[in-house]
């Protein structure tokens, strides 16, 4: 069963820059670690039990998944669901018509040396970024996930994320087989769109699509294909609207009150 979502991944040329920049906007940001496959991160864990993966590249890796979004721009690239059946629920989207891998084990090692072990199941093709992929963890997930959720800006989890697509009957078709989660009409006049949401766990998920063309998401698609487009975080602060994208390095953040 999907249980929430596990982390957004913003892509970042260059991680110590984002590392501080993200620190002056107030959030409270710890070191994660180093992947096998050539990347390496900073986390920006929330108290609701998600958080904010800031992810470089310590060498290229064309290859890599996130490589190309990172080329053409980098901020919100993917986002990751938590299951806490994975097998099962890989079948499950796979049977609503979603191309996803099998799962596959990854590591990352942190700087105090404790080597951290998951299994996910990666979308792929037309699907990457705009179906979840999904995680369950080898090691204990509280070793994954920063212990460190009080922040400066008040942040304390994730309210929604909006995901452009150009094929929302698709979407709209795929996700409640897959979840068995019922979807709600919305618009937005802000991007020119409409779509569906549905909730994974406290989270939602918002799949846009523009209406009629033209707008803020056409914009978006036709610059980068469908994915993540933007995502509200919860604050207390008492303080709302967008974070500056020159700091966030091009991910479309904005603050909302609980």
């Amino acid at each position: 069963m999907i249980t929430g979502i596990d982390h957004l991944v913003i892509a970042v040329k260059d991680l110590e820059a984002a590392t501080r920049a993200y620190g002056e906007l107030g959030f409270t940001v710890v070191p994660g670690g180093r992947h096998p496959v050539g990347t390496y991160n900073t986390l920006i864990a929330f108290a609701d039990g998600s958080y904010i993966e800031l992810i470089g590249f310590y060498r290229d890796n064309p290859d890599h998944r996130w490589w190309t979004a990172l080329q053409r721009g980098g901020g919100l690239v993917d986002y990751c669901l938590q299951t806490d059946d994975l097998m099962g629920d890989t079948r499950a989207f796979r049977d609503a018509g979603v191309d996803i891998a099998d799962p596959v084990s990854q590591s990352r090692v942190r700087p105090d040396g404790y080597q951290l072990r998951w299994v996910f199941s990666l979308a792929r093709g037309p699907y990457r970024g705009v179906a979840p992929f999904l995680i369950n963890d080898e090691t204990p997930r509280e070793e994954r996930v920063p212990r460190e959720t009080t922040h400066g800006n008040g942040v304390s989890g994730i309210g929604a994320v909006r995901i452009a697509t150009d094929d929302l009957a698709a979407v709209s078709d795929w996700y409640p087989k897959a979840t068995g989660q019922p979807g709600t009409a919305i618009t937005s006049a802000e991007t020119g769109s409409a779509g569906t949401r549905f909730m994974a766990g406290p989270h939602a998920l918002e799949f846009l699509a523009p209406a009629p063309p033209g707008g803020a998401l056409a914009q978006w698609l036709g610059q980068r294909g469908a994915s993540p487009y933007d995502v509200t975080l919860i604050t207390r602060s008492g303080k709302s609207g967008p974070l500056d994208t020159t700091r966030t390095m091009g991910a479309r953040l904005s603050l909302i009150g609980a």
